[in-house]
C-alpha cells in the first residue's frame, strides 16, 4: 500500500501537525504489517471491515486501551476517506466498523493555591535565564497556550499596544489571546534583555536556550516539571498540565464556556466542555451543604 500521497496530503493540505503525523505513521505501519502477515493483504480495495475488526481484537489481546484502539481507528477513517476520494475504492469499510467505548479521562490540574504559591513565593532564578523560565510558565498558566504554540512565538506576535499575542494553533489556525499587563511588562524585560545578552541573533523563535537557541520540547517539559515538582504533587506535571489549569481555573471563577473555547483554539465545544467538571463538583457540595433535602436519614 503506496501511503506517501496520502501523509503529503495530511502534511500539504490538511496541516496535521508533525506530532499527529509521527502517530498515524506508526498507526498505518502496525495496520499493514497486521494485514501483511495475517491476510497477506497488500491492496487497499481488498480490505473489508472484518479485517479491520479483526485487527482490534489483536490491538486488545496486545494490551492496547480503548483510547489508543480509537486513535488508530481515527488514522484508518481518514485514510480510506482519501482512498474514497481519490477514487482509488469503491466502498469505504469504516462505515461498518464500531469504535470502543472510553471512560470519560478528566484532565489533571493544579489548584489555584498552588499556582499562587509558585508566582508569589518561588525563585526563578537571575538574569536572563530567570527572566525566561517565569516567562515560559507565566505564559501557559495565564494564556492556556500549547507547548509548540509556545515554542513557535516569535517578537511580533506579541502586540504591546492592545495587551495581547497572536498563536499559531494547530491546522495553521492564527487567534489573539489577551495578556494582563504583568505579562506584557515580562514579555518587554525578556525582549529588551534578550538583545543585550545576544547582540545579532537572528533566531526568529522567541524562547531561546541559554545559548540563544531555539527551545525544544524537552526543554519547556523539564522546566515545567521542575517548578512543578515545587509546588504540587499531583503525578502529571506537563506544560498540558498548566493548559488544563487555565481553562479549569477559568471555568471555576464563572467564564464562558464559548470565551474558553476560544481562548484555547478548540474547534469544537465538546472540547472545552471537560472543564466544567471540577466547577459541577463544587456544585454538588454546595448543595449537599446547604440543601435540607440533599442528605436523606437512614433512620425509620
Amino acid at each position: 500500500m503506496n501511503q506517501a500521497r496520502f501523509f503529503n496530503y495530511l502534511q500539504y493540505e490538511k496541516r496535521f501537525s508533525p506530532h499527529t503525523l509521527t502517530a498515524y505513521q506508526s498507526d498505518m505501519g502496525q495496520f499493514v504489517e497486521f494485514l501483511g502477515k495475517t491476510y497477506e493483504m497488500t491492496d487497499p480495495a481488498d480490505i473489508r471491515h472484518t479485517h479491520i475488526r479483526s485487527w482490534m481484537v489483536d490491538l486488545m489481546e496486545r494490551g492496547n486501551v480503548a483510547r489508543s484502539i480509537n486513535r488508530k481507528l481515527s488514522c484508518l477513517k481518514t485514510y480510506f476517506k482519501f482512498l474514497r476520494k481519490q477514487g482509488e475504492i469503491t466502498a469505504n469499510p469504516m462505515l461498518k466498523v464500531i469504535a470502543p467505548k472510553t471512560g470519560k479521562r478528566l484532565p489533571v490540574f493544579v489548584p489555584e493555591k498552588n499556582m499562587s504559591l509558585l508566582f508569589g513565593q518561588v525563585d526563578f532564578g537571575e538574569g536572563i535565564s530567570g527572566i525566561r523560565n517565569r516567562l515560559v510558565m507565566e505564559v501557559l498558566y495565564c494564556t492556556g497556550v500549547r507547548q509548540s504554540e509556545l515554542m513557535s512565538l516569535k517578537a511580533e506576535s506579541v502586540d504591546f499596544a492592545n495587551n495581547r499575542i497572536k498563536v499559531l494553533g494547530k491546522g495553521g489556525k492564527e487567534r489573539l489571546i489577551p495578556i494582563a499587563g504583568h505579562l506584557a511588562e515580562l514579555f518587554r524585560q525578556y525582549i529588551e534583555t534578550r538583545k543585550a545578552v545576544f547582540p545579532g541573533n537572528e533566531v526568529a523563535n522567541l524562547i531561546l536556550t541559554d545559548k540563544g537557541q531555539p527551545v525544544g520540547k524537552g526543554f519547556v517539559y523539564n522546566l515545567v516539571k521542575r517548578y512543578l515538582s515545587i509546588v504540587t504533587t499531583v503525578e502529571k506535571r506537563s506544560p498540558h498540565v498548566l493548559r488544563h489549569s487555565f481553562a479549569t481555573h477559568l471555568s471555576n471563577n464563572g467564564a464562558d464556556l464559548n470565551a474558553i473555547k476560544e481562548l484555547l483554539g478548540h474547534s469544537s465545544l465538546a472540547s472545552t466542555q471537560v472543564y466544567t467538571h471540577n466547577s459541577i463538583e463544587k456544585l454538588k457540595k454546595i448543595y449537599q451543604q446547604a440543601h435540607p433535602k440533599a442528605e436523606i436519614s437512614s433512620e425509620p
